[in-house]
């Protein structure tokens, strides 16, 4: 290395150590100012509220509309989400129920919604999640609600039915899946283990490239993994955490059928969110059994200029052919338009249930 490179990088390097000073100082002011806000809620009674969903989302809004780069705003959003969780935990470590176990793509959106200072408490089912949340052992919930390809999880939504759990925050996570293995080879493959959505996702790509390996469907891709590496002639689909949680290499990347495949998220809790400037809606409602009742019921919506952005049917479980359907709608239940659309709403069907308000997912 020549003597006039070295001076350069020196230069450059001496700049960064005195910034990475800084931001040293910068982030310790910061978690300060965030004890002080737990002081002052403890003095006012709102001690457990800690975790505000609609404040978190302004603040990474603000913060990817002034980003003037380098840095793309995905990796702003991820740094600042890291400090608000560390800052989080100073006053209480958020636990946070998903279904696990670790290494899913649940586990995947818990972590990118709620920071890696979150206590993290993995179940074995989408009802045990719930149920976690329901009796006091953790504050929030993280569970699918609907893939971009293989459509809604049906389990999620009934049991949103019945839970007195508020929907306060939504997290997208794009899915890639992976072919992962100890073998080296796809022709030593003679078995596939992964979930049964991961292996509907990846259908074609298993037809053209495994056409004669058993595909064998298990409870989570992670166990999968876990599956593939103590078994010889073994593959597992999975995602990366997978990978990186049971250190089985990647035989086969991104082998998802569709290039967009994205799974929605919701987080539950004992509360919904505060009007974020940016939000939705979630209800579950149902309509009397006749002729245009679903045009009906849905008349205060359009009427009031109300957007729809989801409607999902699901059949009622008290009721041979009946159903009741699942609604998204763009603002906050506090927005006027929205408060006097749900009233009407309220009057017209059958049932009405507002699921929870809370900010859209910022990526």
């Amino acid at each position: 290395m020549s003597d006039d490179l070295q001076k350069a990088l020196a230069g450059v390097r001496t700049d960064i150590d005195r910034i990475d000073g800084e931001l040293l100082k910068l982030l310790n002011e910061r978690a300060r100012c965030a004890q002080r806000v737990g002081e002052i809620k403890v003095a006012h009674g709102e001690a457990g509220h800690i975790y505000r969903p609609e404040r978190e989302a302004q603040v990474l809004r603000r913060l990817q509309e002034a980003n003037p780069g380098p840095l793309p705003s995905e990796n702003i959003t991820f740094f600042f989400r890291e400090v608000m969780s560390a800052c989080l935990s100073l006053e209480e470590p958020l636990g946070i129920a998903f279904l696990g176990p670790l290494g899913t793509f649940s586990e995947s959106a818990a972590t990118k919604h709620f920071g890696h200072a979150a206590r993290l408490s993995p179940q074995s089912s989408i009802d045990d999640v719930f149920r976690e949340v329901e009796s006091g052992h953790a504050q929030y919930a993280v569970v699918p609600v609907e893939n971009s390809t293989e459509g809604a999880v049906g389990r999620t939504m009934d049991l949103l039915l019945g839970t007195q759990l508020k929907i306060c925050g939504e997290v997208v996570v794009r899915i890639h899946q992976n072919l992962l293995s100890n073998e080296t080879n796809l022709s030593a493959i003679s078995k596939v283990y992964s979930h049964a959505q991961s292996l509907a996702q990846c259908h074609e790509w298993l037809n053209r490239m495994l056409p004669g390996a058993q595909r064998i469907s298990v409870g989570s891709n992670a166990q999968a993994a876990q599956m593939a590496s103590e078994e010889a002639g073994v593959a597992a689909i999975a995602g990366e955490a997978a990978a990186a949680r049971y250190k089985l290499p990647r035989l086969a990347e991104n082998i998802e059928d569709e290039p967009n495949n994205t799974t929605r998220f919701l987080v539950l809790g004992k509360h919904d969110a505060g009007q974020s400037g940016r939000d939705k809606t979630s209800l579950i409602m149902s309509a009397p059994n006749r002729t245009g009742a679903l045009h009906e019921l849905l008349l205060p919506l359009s009427s009031a200029g109300v957007s729809m952005c989801r409607l999902e049917s699901r059949p009622a479980r008290n009721a041979l052919w009946e159903y009741v359907f699942y609604v998204d709608i763009e603002g906050h239940r506090e927005e006027p338009a929205i408060k006097a659309a749900l009233i009407e709403l309220a009057s017209r069907s059958a049932y009405l249930k507002t699921l929870g308000s809370y900010p859209v997912a910022v990526y």
